[in-house]
């Protein structure tokens, strides 16, 4: 709800057709189609997006455990910067140490 808060238009796997049983292929066909960021912890989206540019855009967090307040203390301030560099750029990491963009 933070990102919404943020004025981010944003959409949780739970929202999708088939909630937390949608495969990694139909959040990645939904992202694309809708034109959204895939944000995830998961490898999986990072190997695709290198391989075949799907997603078409992806935030990584790789922050390792982290509660869901240290992340929205992490991620907040950065969402103009988030915004603009996916104007850009395909993949960004959001690190405990900031923001790196990869591609």
């Amino acid at each position: 709800n933070w990102l919404t808060d943020a004025g981010c238009d944003g959409v949780h796997s739970l929202n999708l057709a088939n909630k937390n049983r949608s495969t990694d292929e139909q959040i990645i066909e939904f992202a694309d189609l809708e034109h959204r960021i895939v944000i995830t912890k998961d490898a999986d989206f990072v190997n695709s997006h290198l391989l075949w540019a799907r997603p078409t855009r992806l935030l990584l967090i790789s922050t390792g455990n982290i509660s869901n307040q240290n992340l929205e203390e992490l991620f907040r301030p950065v969402i103009p910067t988030l915004i603009a560099e996916f104007h850009t750029n395909s993949f960004l990491e959001l690190g405990r140490s900031g923001l790196v963009i990869r591609s």
